[in-house]
């Protein structure tokens, strides 16, 4: 199947599941920014990602084949190690420019429109802005491209970021025993999310993987869920797709103008604080 139809079969599969096993009984799939969260899923990164990781990696062996040859050590590498070692690597560079999407804070303004959202589900997992998805696909999957991983193992590890994304996001009561340990799930993945006023915040940043965060000491896991999701102030954040897209340039914008500021008006300052 092609990527579009893997898309679309599961998140039926995940709209089916919310509706046997919910964590939050009675959610409607029509939740407030439904439509935004479509777009999304409609326009989300994997197809960029999986697209220029092609066209750079034969432009690459189109310039210069003998580099191209010594750079694509993975070639060789049986599909299956490949598939493994690409799973590791992209989501071990996903949970670090996570963590620093949470903690420098141009990045935060942008990884907001993530957390805009109140109502865990599924179809949340694509709220992104559109520099963010670029941080992250533009350079993971066309990495590999160059470094020699093939097609296939690109195309199903895209499957299985769409799956993992979907299954951590989603509105299910299960619990994953052991394997939360090494897997992200909806009883983890719902901590990431939570409000500053619920808990405590930038926990939880494993994508596909849990593994990291147990590894590095950023894993919480409580036996309840939080009791508010977002982040402080989203009362002001925009709810339309195109204030989204707009609020962290507007915020850099203002930002800019009060640093540009600020050294033309100390000296005012101290003058009026002399007299």
């Amino acid at each position: 199947m092609s990527y579009p139809a893997w898309l679309f079969a599961l998140s039926v599969v995940f709209i089916l599941l919310e509706r046997l096993l919910p964590r939050v009984p009675g959610q409607r799939i029509l939740r407030r920014g439904i439509w935004n969260d479509v777009v999304y899923l409609v326009f989300n990164g994997n197809y960029l990602g999986l697209l220029v990781a092609l066209v750079l990696s034969r432009l690459f062996e189109a310039i210069d084949p003998e580099r191209a040859a010594f750079v694509a050590f993975m070639r060789d590498q049986p599909q299956w190690l490949q598939f493994v070692t690409l799973l590791f690597v992209i989501d071990f560079v996903q949970y670090l420019v996570h963590n620093l999407l949470h903690r420098v804070p141009v990045l935060w303004e942008f990884h907001k429109v993530h957390h805009s959202i109140e109502q865990l589900d599924w179809i949340g997992n694509w709220r992104f802005h559109w520099f963010e998805v670029f941080v992250y696909q533009f350079f993971l999957y066309p990495l590999a491209g160059v470094f020699g991983f093939s097609g296939p193992v690109m195309f199903w590890q895209g499957v299985l970021s769409t799956a993992a994304g979907h299954f951590a996001h989603a509105n299910l009561r299960v619990h994953v025993g052991p394997l939360k340990y090494f897997f992200n799930s909806p009883e983890m993945h719902i901590w990431h999310h939570t409000h500053d006023d619920a808990g405590p915040v930038n926990r939880n940043f494993g994508v596909t993987l849990a593994v990291w965060d147990w590894l590095f000491g950023t894993a919480y896991l409580p036996a309840w869920d939080p009791k508010r999701l977002g982040f402080a102030g989203i009362e002001k954040f925009p709810g339309t797709l195109l204030g989204q897209m707009v609020f962290p340039f507007a915020r850099m914008l203002r930002l800019s103008v009060l640093l540009l500021i600020a050294p033309a008006a100390f000296p005012l300052i101290l003058s009026a604080c002399a007299s």
